[in-house]
C-alpha cells in the first residue's frame, strides 16, 4: 500500500470525464440503461451522480475543510439528488462534468495543497474526523467505484446472452 500522493491522484481524476466520454458517448438507451440490478445505478445515473459531487461535494467539502477546520461539521451531501431529477441527455451530462471536473481541478491546483495541508481535519456527518488527505483519496476511489459500476452494468446486460462462457466472466457474478 502506498501513501497518498495528490499528483498521481490527480492523474486518475484528470482521465475520468474523458474515459467515460469516449465510453459512453453516443451509446444507445439500451446501454446507457443498463443496471447490474435493480438497486444499482444505470451509467446514466452514475454519470449524473458525478456531476452533483463535483458541484456540491468534492471541492466545496475541501473548502469547508481549509476554512473551518473542525468548528463547523459538512453539511451532508445528497447522493440521490439525481434520481429526483429528469434525465438530461448523455451529450449533455458527459459535457456538464467534464466542465464542472476541469473547474475542480483547476480549483484543486490553485490551492497548492502542501503535505500540512493533506493532514488538516475537518468533521464528516457521518464518519467524524476525517483529513484532507482522506476526502481527496475517497475522491478518486469514488471515481473508480463508479467506473467499475458502469462496467459491471453494461456488462449484465448481455449476462444471459454469452452462453457457457458465463463461468468465464467474473464481472457477471454476483458481488459479495
Amino acid at each position: 500500500m502506498t501513501a497518498f500522493d495528490l499528483a498521481e491522484a490527480r492523474q486518475i481524476l484528470a482521465r475520468t470525464p474523458r474515459m467515460l466520454d469516449a465510453w459512453l458517448a453516443d451509446l444507445s438507451d439500451g446501454w446507457l440503461d443498463a443496471r447490474e440490478s435493480e438497486d444499482t445505478w444505470s451509467a446514466r445515473q452514475v454519470v449524473e451522480h458525478l456531476v452533483d459531487g463535483e458541484h456540491d461535494d468534492w471541492m466545496p467539502r475541501t473548502r469547508h475543510l481549509l476554512e473551518h477546520g473542525e468548528s463547523i461539521p459538512w453539511e451532508p451531501f445528497d447522493r440521490f439528488a439525481h434520481l429526483r431529477r429528469a434525465p438530461r441527455p448523455m451529450r449533455a451530462t458527459l459535457d456538464a462534468f467534464a466542465r464542472a471536473r476541469a473547474s475542480s481541478l483547476a480549483e484543486l491546483d490553485a490551492l497548492s495543497l502542501t503535505p500540512a495541508d493533506l493532514e488538516r481535519t475537518g468533521l464528516h456527518p457521518e464518519f467524524g474526523r476525517i483529513a484532507l488527505r482522506e476526502h481527496l483519496a475517497t475522491w478518486v476511489v469514488h471515481d473508480l467505484a463508479h467506473v467499475a459500476q458502469i462496467a459491471r452494468g453494461l456488462a449484465r446486460r448481455d449476462a444471459d446472452a454469452v452462453g457457457p462462457w458465463r463461468a468465464y466472466l467474473g464481472v457477471l457474478r454476483p458481488r459479495v
